[in-house]
């Protein structure tokens, strides 16, 4: 099989394509012959630290074999959900506990369009407690989450949603999927006051400021810059941090929850994940530097 390999010497890192067997699932994994894998920006940064980890991303495909220990799953089966080891492959081996059925009518793009995006769009607001009627910020608006943060702020009632982005070419696509209001980074005070935000870029400091006295602000992102502690203090303002793998590891149930719920706002036609661009596997670094870039429209997709 194909997989695509991280390499460094000195100053030069590419994505390389290379030969490699095909996995073996151990106990209680699955293997899966890919069809979709999505490009995330977390994931970037994994391989370019100091020290550079494994390509890891969700996956969706049809199971091939399955491991001793695993129920509920068997070969034929359609599944999206993150690999934790060599992800950018043609087989690729996922926890079974990881794994959620693609549902009929659901494609493969798609699935991981939305699957693990959408668990944190959605693990997010419910961390920010939104009431019908508040008015949502949410930051990196037409991002692979942000786009469907944008989506589910509505569906939970909100009832005004200010997207906020790296550029102001991405306004028209962001008030296309339902926001009110849509404004750079620079111009985010300039916006109606939000009652909570759900910041997927690190602006921690200009989202704070965007929030109204009692806001709460809900980050999945790297922060950057010096927060205005005083403004959180004098404005009764919270600023909570959230991570979809530690609500897996910790409440296995309303992860499960969260599954089902993402998938049945994408059933009713409530959801709708936007696909920037699809890239073959030769062409990774592509589809990395786009991200890296923050020039995608949704999410990008790598499809072997």
């Amino acid at each position: 099989m194909r997989r695509v390999q991280y390499e460094r010497s000195g100053s030069n890192e590419t994505l390389a394509v290379v030969s490699a067997e095909v996995p073996v699932p151990g106990v209680g994994e699955l293997l899966v012959r890919v069809e979709a894998i999505g490009v995330n920006l977390s994931a970037i940064r994994r391989i370019n630290a100091e020290t550079p980890q494994e390509l890891r991303a969700e996956v969706a495909g049809e199971v091939v074999a399955v491991g001793d220990a695993v129920d509920g799953y068997a070969s034929g089966y359609r599944v999206v959900g993150l690999s934790t080891t060599d992800a950018y492959a043609e087989y690729v081996l996922l926890s079974a506990d990881q794994a959620s059925a693609i549902p009929d009518g659901a494609s493969a793009v798609d699935a991981v369009a939305m699957m693990r995006s959408g668990l944190v769009a959605l693990g997010a607001l419910d961390t920010a407690m939104p009431l019908d009627g508040e008015t949502a910020l949410v930051t990196a608006a037409a991002g692979g989450v942000g786009h469907l943060a944008v989506q589910l702020a509505r569906v939970r009632g909100a009832s005004w949603v200010v997207g906020a982005v790296s550029d102001a070419a991405k306004a028209d696509f962001v008030r296309e999927l339902g926001a009110d209001e849509v404004y750079t980074y620079a111009e985010l005070r300039c916006g109606k006051q939000a009652d909570y935000a759900l910041d997927g870029a690190g602006e921690l400091a200009g989202t704070i400021a965007a929030l109204a006295e009692g806001g709460r602000a809900v980050t999945y992102a790297t922060g950057t810059g010096l927060l205005d502690t005083d403004d959180l203090l004098s404005g009764g303002k919270t600023l909570t941090g959230f991570r979809i793998g530690r609500l897996a590891q910790r409440d296995p149930a309303r992860y499960e929850d969260l599954r089902q719920e993402v998938w049945q706002f994408y059933a009713s036609g409530l959801l709708h994940p936007v696909v920037h661009a699809e890239f073959p596997l030769t062409e990774a670094a592509a589809a990395h530097a786009l991200v890296e870039q923050r020039a995608n429209l949704g999410k990008v997709v790598l499809v072997p």
